[in-house]
């Protein structure tokens, strides 16, 4: 990136009312006299801060084929099949000439939406990728019964990411336990399979556990991760710009992290953040091995690698700015207003985070 948000500091500016604020500036860039020093009003800072993770988007090649894997494998439900052309989603998408079908589905409380660019087609997913390119995006799926699920995606003959489930061993005090295994979709996204056992993660997903006769092995989406060069960075932009909070942290490493992601000598740092309602995001940032490979400059969201996670805020326009004043990557070029709700929003604008990720900011 031009612009490095890894550079970023944050001074504290006192509101009108005496409220502390952070307010970011470019170190060696904005002085304490720049415009983009200004301070917030209580109301500014409110409603730019982000209320809900609301979903995880992915672009496919082929919908219907990717229906048929979703609901048939993984138990995901249908609830929405829109074909969408017009300059709102040119301004949106950043692209010229799209014509789009948008899916989303269901599983337990999360959505998955699924993106078709009928025009224009991007690229697929580079066929060297690896868990630790800075491109990586996955959704980790809860489930009732690791072995069940394991099961089901054998019998499907899905493509390994891993090499088999693994288990956190009881020296990662923070993750003890819980199973996890990695696989991709039939276009190449990695997605998760995860256990968590008593005490451990939302504990919604061990409601059903120990029911063998009504037990369903899908339960639903307990987060996104995704590969970031610079916790602290990341923390920064996702924490104190967007205002989600830091939940969690772990450093994971070991015989079996290494065959979880399938990259030799993987240690990672973990952090889990969290909005007051919604999925989770977790950052998964390598301390090694350090050769991950940045995120294209030139990728588009109709490109195969193109993941979108969706934060939902009061206020797109205050976001905006604030996104603005803190040097964001755009890829809509401002707030886009949406016809007749056809995606499930008023307005909303694309950015990227500081490795290139994309998010999506509604207002519903």
């Amino acid at each position: 990136m031009s612009l490095k948000l890894q550079n970023i500091f944050f001074a504290i500016a006192i509101s009108a009312t005496g409220l502390a604020v952070q307010e970011p500036f470019l170190l060696g860039q904005i002085s304490a006299r720049s415009p983009y020093a200004k301070t917030w009003s209580i109301a500014q800072a409110q409603t730019a801060t982000v209320t809900a993770v609301d979903s995880v988007g992915i672009t496919v090649s082929d919908m219907d084929k990717a229906i048929q894997f979703y609901s048939e494998v993984l138990s995901f439900q249908k609830i929405s099949d829109v074909e969408v052309l017009g300059s709102e989603y040119e301004r949106l998408q950043g692209l010229f000439g799209v014509r789009l079908r948008v899916v989303k589905m269901r599983l337990g409380e999360e959505i998955l939406e699924l993106t078709e660019y009928l025009t224009p087609k991007g690229r697929p997913i580079p066929v060297d990728s690896r868990s630790n390119d800075r491109w990586f995006q996955h959704i980790a799926i809860a489930v009732s019964d690791m072995d069940k699920a394991y099961e089901i995606l054998r019998k499907f003959k899905v493509q390994h990411a891993s090499t088999a489930p693994q288990r956190i061993p009881d020296t990662n005090k923070a993750a003890a336990g819980i199973r996890a295994f990695y696989f991709k979709d039939p276009d190449g996204h990695n997605l998760e399979i995860i256990y968590f056992p008593k005490g451990k993660g939302d504990p919604k997903w061990q409601e059903n556990q120990g029911q063998q006769n009504s037990q369903q092995v899908f339960l639903g989406i307990d987060h996104t991760a995704i590969v970031v060069s610079n916790t602290d960075a990341s923390l920064k932009f996702y924490r104190d710009v967007l205002g989600l909070k830091l939940a969690g942290e772990s450093e994971n490493f070991g015989t079996e992290q290494e065959h979880l992601n399938n990259v030799f000598g993987a240690k990672l740092h973990i952090s889990g953040l969290k909005a007051p309602s919604g999925l989770g995001i977790e950052f998964l940032d390598y301390l090694s091995p350090s050769d991950g490979k940045p995120f294209p400059s030139d990728a588009k969201p109709n490109d195969l690698l193109h993941w979108q996670t969706t934060l939902v805020v009061n206020d797109t326009k205050a976001i905006a700015q604030k996104l603005r004043n803190s040097r964001t990557i755009f890829i809509s070029p401002d707030v886009v207003a949406i016809p007749s709700l056809s995606l499930g929003f008023k307005r909303g604008f694309l950015v990227r985070d500081p490795d290139g990720h994309a998010l999506r900011i509604i207002e519903k």
